[in-house]
C-alpha cells in the first residue's frame, strides 16, 4: 500500500443531512431540506390526529352509552387506541428530532419505531376487548337502540376520519416517518370500520338480524390485530437496521456509477434513522490521486446522494481502484452461497 500522501487510501468522508448548500462544491447539487419545516409538519399532522381522535372518541362513548350497539362500542375502543397512539406519536416524533448527543451520535431517528411498538400494543389490546364483547353480545343477543344516532355518529366518524388520513397522506408525500405511517394506517381502516358498523346496524334494526352487531364487532377486532402486526413488522425492520429497497440501493450506486471520475463501488450499507436514511459505501478512485482531489470527488459525490434522498447521511470510505481487500459484500455472497 501507498503512502496516504501519494494515494487514496481510505479516508472516511461523511456528509450530514443538515450541510449548507452554500458550502457544496458541487453547484448542481440542489439545497438541503429544512429539517424545522419537515418538524413542524410532523408536529401538525399528530396534531390534528389526536383533536380529531379525542372529540371522535368523546362522541361515540355518549353514542354507544345510548344506543348498545357493540360495534359502536369497537369503533369507540378504537378511537380511545387513536388517542393515546397519537399521543405518543407526538412524543416520538419531537424525540427523534432531537439532534446527535454524546450518548446517541446517531441521533435518536428510531424513536419513532419504539413508539410504534406501543401503539401496536395499544391496538391489540383493543382488538381484544372488541372480540371478548363481540363474543358475549353473540351469546346474549340484544336490540340496538338508539340506532339513528349511531348511524350519524359513524357518519361524523367518517368525515374526521377522512380529514386526518388527508392531512396525514400530505405530509407523508413530503416527509418520512413511521410513526405518522402508524397512525394514517389507524384512521384509513377506521373509514372501512365505520362504514361496516353502519351496514351492522341497519342489518340489526331493519332486518332483525341481531347477530350482525357482534358478528362485525368482530371482525373490527381483526382488523385491528392485523394492523397491529403490521406497525410491528415495520418497526422490527427499523430497529434490525434493515436495508433499503433493492430500488433505493440500485439508485445510489447508479449516482456513483454516473460520477466520471468514480472506477468503482462495494460494500454499500444502508438503513433507515426512522425519519431518514443513513447510507455508507466504498468509493473505488484512482490510487495515484492526490488527497485533496480524492476528498474533492467524495464530496460531490456524497451531496448527489443527499439530493436524491434529503435528509439522509452519507458516510464514504475511498479506496484505490482495485486494491484486494476483505469485503463484506463477498462476505455475504459467501455465506448466502453455503446457505443454499
Amino acid at each position: 500500500m501507498l503512502p496516504l500522501s501519494r494515494r487514496a487510501t481510505g479516508p472516511v468522508h461523511r456528509i450530514l443531512r443538515d450541510v449548507d448548500p452554500a458550502k457544496a462544491i458541487d453547484p448542481l447539487v440542489g439545497p438541503a431540506p429544512d429539517d424545522a419545516q419537515w418538524q413542524a409538519l410532523r408536529r401538525r399532522a399528530v396534531r390534528w390526529s389526536i383533536g380529531v381522535a379525542a372529540v371522535l372518541a368523546l362522541t361515540k362513548l355518549v353514542a354507544s352509552l345510548m344506543s348498545g350497539s357493540v360495534s359502536l362500542l369497537a369503533s369507540l375502543a378504537d378511537s380511545m387506541a387513536d388517542v393515546a397512539a397519537s399521543s405518543l406519536a407526538l412524543w416520538s416524533v419531537s424525540v427523534a428530532h432531537r439532534p446527535a448527543d454524546e450518548e446517541h451520535r446517531f441521533g435518536h431517528g428510531k424513536a419513532e419505531a419504539l413508539s410504534s411498538l406501543v401503539q401496536a400494543a395499544f391496538v391489540g389490546t383493543s382488538g381484544v376487548f372488541v372480540l371478548y364483547t363481540g363474543i358475549a353480545r353473540l351469546l346474549d343477543p340484544r336490540p340496538v337502540e338508539q340506532t339513528t344516532l349511531a348511524i350519524a355518529v359513524m357518519v361524523v366518524s367518517m368525515l374526521g376520519s377522512g380529514l386526518v388520513v388527508a392531512i396525514q397522506a400530505r405530509v407523508l408525500r413530503q416527509v418520512r416517518s413511521i410513526a405518522i405511517e402508524a397512525d394514517s394506517l389507524h384512521y384509513r381502516g377506521d373509514l372501512l370500520a365505520n362504514a361496516s358498523v353502519i351496514v351492522a346496524i341497519v342489518l340489526a334494526d331493519h332486518g332483525g338480524q341481531t347477530w350482525a352487531d357482534p358478528v362485525v364487532g368482530a371482525a373490527i377486532a381483526g382488523y385491528l390485530f392485523w394492523s397491529a402486526l403490521g406497525i410491528v413488522r415495520g418497526s422490527i425492520d427499523l430497529l434490525m437496521d434493515r436495508e433499503l429497497s433493492d430500488e433505493a440501493r440500485a439508485r445510489i450506486e447508479a449516482i456513483v456509477e454516473q460520477d466520471p471520475d468514480a472506477e468503482g463501488v462495494h460494500d454499500l450499507r444502508t438503513r433507515s434513522l426512522g425519519q431518514a436514511a443513513h447510507v455508507e459505501l466504498h468509493l473505488e478512485l484512482d490510487g495515484h490521486m492526490d488527497l485533496y482531489r480524492a476528498h474533492t470527488i467524495t464530496d460531490r459525490i456524497g451531496r448527489a446522494i443527499v439530493a436524491a434522498f434529503p435528509g439522509s447521511e452519507v458516510t464514504i470510505h475511498t479506496d484505490p481502484a482495485g486494491l484486494p481487500e476483505d469485503r463484506l459484500d463477498d462476505r455475504i455472497a459467501e455465506a448466502e452461497a453455503e446457505g443454499g
